[in-house]
């Protein structure tokens, strides 16, 4: 499939969907504390979502699971690495990480981001997973400016993790976004020697880093959506949309100055 360069205003359009999802998430952070469950949560992230105009993208989603997604968000605690299904019978707890994974579609276009939040006091290994996995998506980001190419993200990840000792998960990428949620071309977050196509202005793309306390293996819960580490182990996921633009990134899922993050 082609890929397809955005102009300035179709890349405003963006930003301003990519807002709208940067506020959802912030308001969800606020909100995800030990005794409020994930479903809660996917409840208020809707309800904002709509009063700004947009809507939710993963809801009613057939990808790659056995029906339709059926929440707003993806919420994936602990050992879940992404697709978690938001439900009234999951409460949050101190010491878990909740990765929210969160899209909407607005004015035509999509947004797409994800943060994973510590709630309450998490433990020293967990802290140190989540710190990592935030400075390997800055890091992809700082790649992301033209003349370089897709396969100098993802080493940047995996150089950055690895050293750490943790392990990026092979089995999803990041992807280019616009009018489609998922547009061509895929993001790896490794090393790969079949994604070596330059970056150009106007191409944008969601980065998103999904990175693991032990191997980097994954496999499907049995609601056939969540999948999650294949070892049990903890995994934390970041996320940014992030235009090329011909002086370097555009990120467009950061807050606006002057917002709460």
């Amino acid at each position: 499939m082609a890929v397809y360069l955005k102009s300035a205003a179709e890349i405003e359009v963006m930003r301003q969907a990519n807002q709208i999802v940067a506020r959802t998430l912030a308001e969800v952070r606020q909100a995800a504390k030990p005794g409020v469950t994930t479903l809660e949560l996917d409840e208020l992230a809707e309800e904002g979502i709509r009063k700004a105009g947009a809507k939710p993208a993963f809801k009613g989603y057939q990808g790659s699971g056995p029906y339709p997604f059926p929440a707003t968000l993806c919420t994936s605690l602990n050992e879940e690495v992404v697709h978690g299904i938001p439900s009234n019978q999951r409460k949050l707890k101190a010491g878990d990480i909740l990765s929210v994974d969160c899209g909407v579609l607005y004015d035509r276009f999509y947004g797409d981001s994800a943060v994973t939040i510590p709630i309450g006091t998490v433990s020293p290994v967990a802290e140190r997973l989540m710190q990592v996995t935030q400075e390997a998506l800055e890091l992809a980001i700082q790649q992301a400016r033209p003349g370089n190419r897709l396969s100098d993200i993802g080493a940047a990840i995996q150089r950055h993790v690895e050293g750490a000792g943790f392990s990026v998960v092979r089995d999803f990428v990041g992807h280019g976004i616009g009018r489609a949620l998922h547009e061509e071309p895929q993001v790896p977050h490794y090393r790969s020697a079949g994604h070596n196509e330059r970056l150009r202005p106007g191409l944008v793309i969601a980065i998103e880093p999904m990175i693991n306390e032990g191997t980097w293996q994954v496999e499907a819960a049995a609601d056939g959506w969540t999948q999650v580490t294949r070892d049990r182990k903890l995994s934390a996921h970041f996320e940014h949309s992030v235009a090329i633009g011909g002086d370097g990134p555009i990120v467009l899922s950061k807050l606006a100055q002057g917002e709460l993050s």
